[in-house]
């Protein structure tokens, strides 16, 4: 496995926070928090957009093993194993997320950089890895002689 450090784990964030921007744009249309410079969300329309963002992290990694995000630049989320993902260590990971991405995931890229298998809390804790997809061979069809 080819653990994946900061760049490329950055750039899948950046992905990310634009697909949750969406998110919250729809949910200010919808409840009509949407002005000419933008949207603001308060209460239960915000509310309702962080559940969102969280839910995407959560089944995205638990069902597909990543985010659109990481699947835009080749990277999966596994156990530590190599196994594929559970919806119990995307819950452990994703929550702690929240952690890890105190000032502007400086804590998370302390802990990739300090770590061997570049493990953020999260990762460490659920007791997963970000690694590059691999790329599989496809066998081409052997023709068959008559």
């Amino acid at each position: 496995m080819e653990y994946v450090s900061v760049g490329r784990r950055a750039v899948a964030t950046i992905v990310d926070t634009a697909v949750l921007f969406v998110f919250g744009y729809v949910v200010g249309l919808a409840t009509g928090g949407t002005t000419a410079e933008g949207f603001e969300l308060q209460g239960a329309p915000a509310l309702l957009t962080f559940l969102l963002w969280f839910v995407y992290y959560i089944a995205m990694e638990a069902m597909v093993g990543a985010t659109l995000g990481k699947l835009l630049l080749g990277l999966k989320v596994v156990k530590a194993d190599g196994s594929p993902m559970d919806w119990p260590a995307s819950l452990i990971r994703n929550v702690l997320r929240i952690v890890d991405g105190i000032v502007l995931y400086l804590i998370g890229a302390i802990l990739v950089w300090q770590s061997p298998r570049r493990q953020r809390l999260g990762d460490r804790v659920a007791g997963t890895v970000v690694i590059r997809r691999s790329a599989r061979a496809v066998e081409a069809p052997v023709a068959q002689q008559a």
